[in-house]
C-alpha cells in the first residue's frame, strides 16, 4: 500500500438504518442478511480448500498430495488464524464493501464524535468440521485491547450457523459495562477448544444463539460475551470466516514493547483501512511477504498431531 492510497478516503455505502445501529450499541451484536451473495459463498469455499491444501506458499502448510479428497483435508483443521496473509480472496472479504460500510457506522457509534474511519488488523477462518469443539465464553477485547471500546468482529456465515452445527451464543448488553472478566480453564474439552480460557463471574441465563443464514453477516463488539458449542451434527460444516477491526484513531497495542517504548505509545501497524481514513497512515505498514508468513492452525484434538 502506498502512501497516496493510504491517505486517500475510503468511500463504503451506507448499509444500515438508525434502527439498526441503535440495537447494536444497546446490545453489542448485531446480524446483517444476506451481505453476501452465493457467488461470493462460494469462492470461499473453494478458497478455503486452496488454503488448507497449502495452495499459498507459507512456512506453515505444506501443499497436500492431490490424491487426498478435500474432506480428508477439511476435516484435520478447526481454524486456521490470519489466512488473509497468504490469501488475496480471503484479504479481498477482509475489505468486503458491504461490510466496510456497516463497520463505519456500528464499530465507534458509542461515541459521541467518532469519524467512521476503521482499520483492520486480524482474519480467523474457522472450518469446525462435524464434532470439532467450541469456544468457551470470552470477550475479544481481554486478547485485542483497545482504548476507545472500538474492536468489532464481522463473522461471516459460510454456511448455515445453527445451534446443532455450533453457531454463535451471545448474552446480549453484556459489553455496557466495559468490564473484563476474570477467565480461568474451562476443564471441558469435550465442549469447547483445548486453547481457550474461559470468562467467569457473570450470570449466563440470559444467554441466546444467533442462527443466521449462509451469506449473514454478525458484528459483535469486543466486550460482549460471546461462546459457540461443540458442533454436533454428523456430516455438515461450520464455516466462518471472522475478522478483527478497530476505530483508525485506536492505537494497537497487541504486543509488548520491545524497544523500552512505553506501552502507552506501542502500535502494532500490521492493519490496513477499510473505511475512511487512517490518520497514523504517516507511521507506515508492516506486511509478510507469503512465503515468510506462519499461519497457526488449530485442530483442536487431544490426539493431534
Amino acid at each position: 500500500m502506498t502512501q497516496a492510497q493510504a491517505n486517500s478516503r475510503i468511500e463504503v455505502p451506507t448499509v444500515l438504518d438508525q434502527e439498526q445501529v441503535d440495537f447494536f450499541v444497546d446490545n453489542g451484536y448485531l446480524a446483517v442478511p444476506s451481505l453476501l451473495k452465493a457467488d461470493e459463498l462460494e469462492e470461499l469455499k473453494q478458497d478455503i480448500v486452496k488454503v488448507a491444501r497449502g495452495g499459498y506458499p507459507n512456512e506453515t502448510i505444506e501443499p497436500v498430495p492431490v490424491e487426498f479428497s478435500d474432506d480428508e483435508v477439511l476435516t484435520k483443521i478447526l481454524a486456521i488464524h490470519q489466512p488473509h496473509y497468504v490469501s488475496p480472496v480471503m484479504e479481498s472479504y477482509c475489505r468486503h464493501p458491504l461490510i466496510s460500510g456497516v463497520l463505519s457506522q456500528i464499530a465507534g457509534a458509542h461515541l459521541a464524535h467518532w469519524s467512521g474511519n476503521v482499520k483492520c488488523m486480524q482474519s480467523m477462518l474457522f472450518i469446525k468440521p462435524p464434532g470439532y469443539p467450541g469456544q468457551s465464553w470470552h470477550q475479544d477485547e481481554n486478547y485485542i485491547p483497545t482504548r476507545d471500546w472500538s474492536l468489532i468482529g464481522a463473522w461471516i456465515a459460510i454456511d448455515d450457523a445453527h445451534v446443532e452445527n455450533g453457531c454463535m451464543w451471545v448474552i446480549p448488553g453484556s459489553q455496557r459495562a466495559g468490564y473484563l472478566y476474570p477467565t480461568r480453564k474451562h476443564g471441558n474439552p469435550d465442549e469447547f477448544d483445548t486453547h481457550d480460557d474461559m470468562a467467569t463471574g457473570f450470570d449466563e441465563s440470559p444467554q441466546i444463539p444467533v442462527e443466521v443464514k449462509a451469506g449473514s453477516v454478525v458484528f459483535f463488539n469486543g466486550y460482549l460475551l460471546h461462546q459457540s458449542m461443540r458442533n454436533r451434527t454428523k456430516d455438515s460444516y461450520r464455516r466462518v470466516l471472522v475478522s478483527h477491526y478497530l476505530s483508525s484513531e485506536s492505537l494497537l497495542t497487541w504486543v509488548s514493547s520491545t524497544d523500552n517504548q512505553s506501552v502507552a505509545r506501542v502500535d502494532v501497524r500490521r492493519v490496513f483501512p477499510v473505511a475512511g481514513v487512517d490518520p497514523y497512515a504517516w507511521k507506515g505498514y508492516e506486511s509478510q511477504p507469503p512465503e515468510e508468513t506462519k499461519l497457526y492452525i488449530r485442530k483442536a484434538r487431544l490426539d493431534e498431531d
